[in-house]
């Protein structure tokens, strides 16, 4: 019986990561750098690496990427101001298992831009906790957001399952022990998914999934 769901939240719940790879891609363009969606995709997709680490290869001191992050965080935060798109069915599908299984949000988004996302889009109220950034030590790859989570929620791993869109998230969720369910947006398509629970063609067939247990 799934008791929990632990939900990733960008390119999952919401269309962040076309505006995430808009804000890295300008911020690059000052060190020289073209990036390409490919880029994006496998770097921060798929290794759960920093985009900006690229510039180190031009000779970007520590510093000068610091600097550089700082100015592309804001203006990310500039453009998940100006409204974020909710997915098709997320909201239909969070209404229909709400009450019925327990749910909450492990991202590696920054408070600051989670909030941002979230300002307009009425899903928090269906979520028991959401996990950022800045509530656990090492981000996806790394299983730390998903151990909190399941400690949070004072349930087992075989209890509980992760809902996923990319490789590194997947990493992550079967890292710490979960069953992962994979929806793959048009970014993470071509990813290795094989060590996947399941893969979805779209988010309301997590209902079935829960009703199935």
């Amino acid at each position: 019986m799934i008791k929990a769901i632990l939900w990733d939240n960008d390119g999952l719940l919401v269309d962040t990561e076309r505006v995430y790879f808009e804000a890295n891609r300008q911020a690059l363009l000052r060190a020289g750098i073209q990036l390409s969606q490919e880029q994006f995709a496998d770097v921060s997709l798929r290794q759960g690496l920093s985009l900006l680490d690229l510039a180190r290869e031009r000779g970007w001191s520590s510093e000068q990427i610091a600097a550089l992050r700082e100015e592309r965080d804001a203006h990310y935060l500039d453009l998940l101001r100006q409204g974020m798109h909710v997915f098709p069915e997320v909201e239909k599908t969070l209404k229909a298992l709400h009450g019925k299984v327990r749910m909450a949000i492990v991202t590696s988004s920054q408070r600051v831009h989670f909030e941002a996302i979230h300002d307009k889009s009425k899903l928090l109220p269906y979520f028991e906790f959401v996990l950022t950034r800045e509530d656990f030590e090492h981000g996806k790859p790394a299983p730390d957001g998903y151990l909190e989570g399941l400690r949070r929620l004072a349930l087992s791993a075989a209890d509980c399952i992760a809902i996923e869109d990319s490789e590194r998230g997947l990493l992550s969720a079967t890292a710490a022990g979960l069953r992962c369910a994979i929806i793959p947006n048009t970014q993470t398509a071509h990813s290795d998914f094989s060590r996947a629970w399941v893969v979805l063609p779209d988010v309301s067939q997590v209902i079935g999934l829960v009703r199935q247990g």
